[in-house]
């Protein structure tokens, strides 16, 4: 099944990412096969498969690369990612994840917590088997307790109403960015690159993942449901507060503060209004130089990594991933 119609303009990535997608399906054995379709089907189901792909294209700054070895990190990062979404729509209560049913809402929360839970084990034993060495299998699993910990602090400031941009960073910096800085540092080590050359790309994953990031919470206020691919204003009905809302409270609207206030009995048409309030505010746009602000980091970082037909596709997804309308 081919992957996203991102990846078109980039045939041998495009190659690469089909090889990621078929072993991470490959690893998915369970005795119930329904549950097992579901998984597969979820695997497939259309991502974008950034983050592997940043994975396989910072490994070819390396002399040491093995496709295999970098196809199987490459794996193990998406599906530690499919994993996190999953458990995130348990919490979000959500229907939907890209367009279709999502698991906890077509299966129930239970099957939805093992099937996340069973996807971490999948990820674990990729890593274990592939892993250059031990060192990168310690690297990989600090990296994925960082994210945990992002998922945990979300939790611990949901309906804070004094929520800063800080707090805000704060936040993705453990969850999403970190994501995106172990696929770009993973990316470099098993191409055979040095600790140093592999930190740089850490950073660089690391401002992409906030950008991203930030332009998905834009997204959220932004977008349909249907264009969008899962629930938009999920977030603020589950009293998660993202740069957008962040910003647009700082100017002390009376009416947004009071629906805002309503939290967890907050309805869908109380959601709506916030988004209209929130467009109003013109907040959009300040989140948007937010984004651009790391996008820009990120690329003077790029800038340093050495000339070879690699650094121009980095270059051309990281600015492509800020001008996203979907």
């Amino acid at each position: 099944m081919p992957v996203h119609s991102l990846w078109k303009p980039y045939p041998e990535l495009e190659k690469e990412l089909e090889k990621v997608t078929q072993l991470m399906a490959k690893q998915v054995r369970l005795r119930n096969k329904e549950i097992e379709t579901v998984l597969v089907d979820h695997i497939y189901s259309g991502g974008k498969m950034v983050r592997p792909a940043y994975t396989l294209l910072f490994s070819k700054f390396g002399d040491e690369e093995r496709p295999d070895r970098t196809q199987a990190v490459a794996a193990a990062i998406e599906l530690l990612h499919t994993a996190t979404l999953i458990h995130d729509d348990i919490i979000d209560d959500s229907p939907q994840r890209r367009g279709k049913p999502s698991v906890q809402s077509k299966y129930g929360k239970d099957v939805a917590v093992y099937a996340g839970d069973y996807l971490f084990t999948v990820c674990f034993r990729l890593l274990s088997s592939y892993a250059a060495t031990a060192d990168h299998m310690e690297i990989n699993t600090r990296g994925m307790e960082r994210i945990l910990m992002g998922e945990l602090d979300q939790m611990h400031l949901r309906y804070q109403q004094q929520m800063t941009i800080r707090n805000y960073l704060t936040q993705i910096s453990g969850k999403t960015a970190q994501l995106f800085s172990l696929a770009c540092y993973s990316g470099a080590l098993n191409g055979g690159q040095t600790e140093w050359f592999a930190r740089n790309c850490y950073y660089i994953g690391s401002h992409i993942g906030m950008a991203f990031q930030i332009m998905d919470d834009i997204l959220d206020y932004s977008q349909a449901s249907d264009v969008f691919g899962k629930p938009v204003l999920e977030d603020v009905r589950q009293g998660i507060y993202t740069a957008p809302l962040i910003y647009a409270l700082r100017k002390k609207n009376p009416r947004l503060q009071q629906l805002i206030a309503k939290k967890a009995t907050m309805t869908e048409a109380d959601a709506k209004e916030v988004q209209q309030l929130v467009i109003e505010s013109g907040s959009l746009s300040e989140a948007a130089r937010l984004a651009e602000k790391y996008t820009k980091k990120a690329l003077a970082r790029i800038e340093q990594l050495p000339d070879q037909p690699e650094k121009a596709i980095i270059r051309e997804i990281t600015c492509s991933l800020l001008n996203r309308s979907l």
